[in-house]
């Protein structure tokens, strides 16, 4: 009878497992299941995606290579890399399906949490409430919903894999378990860096819950470690630490603010604060935004005295109250987790981010719950209280993260958003612009140029998306100056130089256009949008001292290669190129082609004036036109 009835009773805890990770993805997709009809968002998506060659050309062997062997955006994070070009490889560029797979990914970090937890604490319920609210608080809606920050929820997943190694190697220690931890681990550190705090994380799992800690160093249990070996069982995790910290500081050597920009006073002060504002978006995530702008006269001492007194009192309770070790490990989780990005070594311009606490806050959800669930553990009716104040938490979870996650369906919704919640903010300025300007909305998007100048005028970018803004009202004079500036302020950034070639493209000054082009591949090689106006004008300019079909061709092929031939216009140039020397069945043969690809993607303005190029081809007459590039 005994044995039926644990059977039984295995039996239906198995049935309740399986439901919480039913319940768990069905919330998922109630709040993230709408950013399949997403767009991608003009802040990192481009450089992560949309314009980066190496990644929207799928899954390459040079690919392969360049993802472990280059910095690029400041990052080394190469399997981050290799994830999104499976995804081109998989969908193309195809917004909503490269979104699908950050909420896929993100479904299975929220139900291994479960299970890991469950597995360290033997708690289901609230290892349950736990991984529930890890999934759809407001404050994950950033990480899932921006593609470009799939390396917040790809690293997260390694980070619970290596979590659940780790509970299988303290259980029954063995070589093989901890080389299970080491490979998890390093493949976390290549999706994003944040986990080097990881090995400080499983110290604190030693203490709780997985009681590994001898107390006052006397080992009378043979389940029972010493502080010292613990902490020489992490050294090779730790020598992975030291590995990607090195790489990770090298990568974002430029990203990185000096201390000439940002003192380390006001550094500390803006962590304290910031620190206290990831505390109150826990409990009261409103409002969210996409970008908080640093701003050092904020950073008032009395704001951070009372951020520091606040800091110094939880930890002040937690320690007094150390004897529920749960207090300790969901404490010092928070903190330590957070310290690599809080801006103690400042990179970018933000204040802080939602992003940033994707696996800190893990920690304090751990605390809450476990305190919540022990202060009323004598209460016999706590079932009533607990159960639908977890309901109701989590019913207000859905509510808001799925509110929240609704303002990043496009760019100008999302920016127009950011503006509307804080001010002086200079990056959603310049991107509301971006996207207004790409949408025809010309006159406002200047507007909101300007806004973002007088915020910040050293900002090449904005200059530059302004001189592109102005050429199109007529104001040449006003465009070449802004270009100019933005060549001044940042002569390194390749889309200035683009964008001053298409300038004076448009003034009919080629060779000044030639000259910024090739500036900007001295910068970025595998700039296609360079590689492919340069070569249409080495092919097509009426002026023989500027005409060169050779270097056309090389560059048009370049440019095809890069594009996986899956661009018309690419292609398009390829074919003009080959006119210009003379190989006009090439010529015929590709613009063809060039034309079949334009009429498939519904292209069919595009694809009719390549059929017309691909006459003048047949007729042995090369094209010549004076229509060289649109701004970007």
């Amino acid at each position: 009878m005994v044995k039926i009835a644990n059977r039984m009773k295995s039996e239906n805890s198995r049935w309740l497992v399986v439901a919480i990770c039913l319940f768990l993805a069905t919330i998922i997709w109630l709040v993230f299941g709408q950013t399949f009809h997403f767009e991608f968002i003009n802040f990192d998506d481009g450089p992560y995606i949309i314009k980066n060659s190496q990644v929207n050309r799928g899954l390459t062997s040079g690919g392969f290579v360049w993802a472990f062997t280059h910095f690029h955006s400041g990052n080394w994070h190469p399997l981050t890399w290799l994830s999104h070009m499976l995804d081109c490889q998989l969908f193309g560029m195809e917004a909503g399906w490269h979104h699908l797979t950050n909420v896929a990914l993100h479904a299975a970090t929220a139900i291994l949490l479960f299970f890991v937890l469950r597995r360290m604490t033997g708690f289901i319920w609230r290892s349950a409430f736990v991984a529930a609210i890890f999934a759809i608080h407001p404050l994950r809606v950033e990480s899932v919903a921006w593609v470009a920050e799939r390396k917040d929820i790809l690293s997260g997943l390694f980070f619970v894999l290596t979590l659940g190694a780790y509970v299988r190697y303290a259980r029954r220690p063995s070589t093989t378990r901890y080389g299970g931890v080491l490979l998890l681990f390093a493949l976390g550190l290549m999706a994003k860096p944040m986990l080097i705090t990881l090995p400080f994380i499983l110290l604190l799992l030693d203490y709780w819950p997985l009681n590994r800690l001898a107390p006052s160093g006397l080992v009378r249990d043979s389940s029972l470690i010493s502080p010292g070996k613990l902490i020489l069982e992490k050294l090779p995790l730790l020598g992975l630490v030291a590995a990607s910290s090195v790489v990770t500081l090298f990568a974002q050597r430029i990203a990185l603010q000096p201390l000439a920009n940002i003192s380390v006073a006001t550094r500390i002060g803006n962590a304290l604060i910031s620190s206290v504002v990831y505390l109150r978006q826990f409990f009261w995530p409103f409002p969210l935004t996409a970008f908080y702008p640093f701003a050092p006269g904020e950073v008032v001492t009395l704001r951070v005295l009372v951020s520091a007194a606040l800091l110094a009192a939880i930890s002040l309770a937690v320690f007094l109250l150390r004897r529920h070790r749960y207090l300790v490990t969901g404490w010092l989780w928070y903190v330590v987790m957070l310290a690599p990005v809080i801006g103690i070594l400042q990179v970018g311009n933000q204040a802080h981010a939602d992003r940033y606490t994707y696996l800190p806050q893990i920690g304090l959800c751990l605390a809450v719950t476990w305190a919540a669930a022990d202060l009323f553990s004598r209460w016999k009716r706590r079932a009533f209280l607990l159960g639908p104040l977890a309901a109701g938490v989590l019913t207000v979870s859905i509510f808001c993260a799925r509110t929240q996650t609704a303002y990043w369906k496009n760019s100008e919704s999302l920016w127009r958003h950011t503006l509307a919640f804080t001010s002086h903010n200079a990056v959603a300025e310049e991107n509301l612009a971006e996207t207004l300007h790409e949408n025809g909305q010309t006159l406002e998007a200047i507007a909101h140029l300007e806004n973002a100048l007088r915020i910040d005028p050293y900002d090449a970018s904005v200059h530059s998306l302004l001189g592109v803004a102005l050429l199109e009202i007529g104001q040449v004079d006003e465009s070449l100056a802004q270009l100019q500036t933005a060549v001044q302020l940042d002569p390194h950034d390749a889309d200035v130089q683009y964008n001053l070639g298409n300038t004076f493209m448009a003034l009919g000054q080629a060779g000044d256009a030639i000259a910024h082009y090739d500036a900007a591949l001295k910068i970025n090689p595998d700039d296609v949008q360079s590689l492919n106006n340069m070569a249409w004008i080495l092919a097509t300019c009426p002026d023989t001292l500027v005409r060169d079909g050779t270097k056309a061709l090389a560059l048009a092929e370049r440019a095809v290669s890069l594009t996986n031939h899956r661009e018309p216009r690419t292609i398009a140039t390829f074919a003009a190129a080959f006119a210009e020397i003379a190989r006009f069945p090439d010529a015929v043969a590709t613009a063809q082609r060039a034309a079949d690809l334009a009429k498939s993607q519904g292209n069919l303005a595009l694809a009719d004036s390549i059929r017309g190029q691909a006459e003048l081809y047949r007729a042995e007459l090369p094209v010549r036109d004076h229509r060289y590039s649109t701004p970007r």
